[in-house]
């Protein structure tokens, strides 16, 4: 039975509280809590009252999400990744997410590459001072300027940084890439979220094409989540759907539930 957790994005219109109650009910291992919601983190709670609450509830806090274009490095980006890595350590979560930027720039053969590697070495001791891993996550997307696991792994191995670095392996984003390696011993998170929609070709994949995993899937998440674990990964799956709708679901749990039975039932 996989690891599963819970994303704030698949059912980005609850509550903090109701996030935790639902992940804690699916029996989810984990949740991660986004910045790039209406709500603030936590609902405005504090962020070290949040993270009790979250363990009180049998749950890890698994990451915060996100710093945005953090490969687009700047004394402001500095600052932004500092104030999240402030609030993650106050509510005790075990990283945060780091997003590349996505907007057809800095995508030059060498160029790209150098501005991954100062990000990252910029990144390490910020881990380093508050304990935490920084979950790097390629994006699949044509224009986006990390859409590699393999350049990923390459700058996180030149600037010494596997302890602190790990890659979110995105079943959507693994796709559009597309495909590639998988990299079991730098994989940290999987996000998964299906495909259903026969009519849109991989290139032309949104995240609003982003649904739970269902029969009909595109994406091969099943396939994904067993190669990865045969390869000896044992980690989290955490639900990243980002379809208004899922978000508009009713009753997510059960929805929920009937996708984490079918993934369990191909994938030991």
């Amino acid at each position: 039975m996989p690891q599963f957790a819970l994303n704030h994005m698949t059912v980005a219109r609850l509550s903090f509280h109701e996030l935790v109650a639902l992940a804690s009910k699916l029996g989810c291992v984990g949740i991660e809590v986004r910045n790039d919601l209406p709500q603030p983190l936590f609902d405005g709670m504090d962020p070290a009252a949040a993270g009790a609450f979250v363990r009180q509830n049998g749950l890890r806090l698994l990451a915060l999400a996100e710093v945005k274009r953090f490969n687009d490095w700047s004394e402001d980006k500095a600052d932004e990744a500092l104030s999240l890595m402030t609030i993650a350590k106050a509510a005790g979560a075990e990283a945060v997410s780091l997003i590349p930027r996505n907007d057809n720039l800095g995508m030059g053969n060498g160029e790209r590459q150098a501005a991954l590697r100062v990000a990252l070495k910029a990144l390490r001791p910020m881990l380093d001072d508050h304990g935490l891993i920084g979950m790097v996550e390629p994006l699949g997307f044509e224009i986006c300027a990390l859409r590699y696991k393999a350049e990923a792994v390459e700058a996180i191995e030149a600037v010494g940084g596997k302890s602190r670095f790990k890659l979110v392996h995105d079943t959507f984003h693994h796709t559009l890439a597309p495909g590639g390696p998988i990299f079991p011993d730098h994989t940290g998170i999987v996000h998964i979220s299906g495909v259903t929609d026969q009519t849109v070709s991989v290139a032309e994949m949104r995240d609003p094409h982003r649904v739970l995993v269902t029969q009909g899937d595109r994406l091969g998440n099943v396939e994904q989540i067993a190669a990865l674990q045969a390869a000896g990964w044992d980690g989290p799956c955490s639900f990243e759907a980002f379809s208004p709708v899922v978000h508009a679901l009713a009753d997510p749990a059960d929805a929920l539930r009937a996708s984490m039975d079918l993934i369990a039932k191909v994938v030991a």
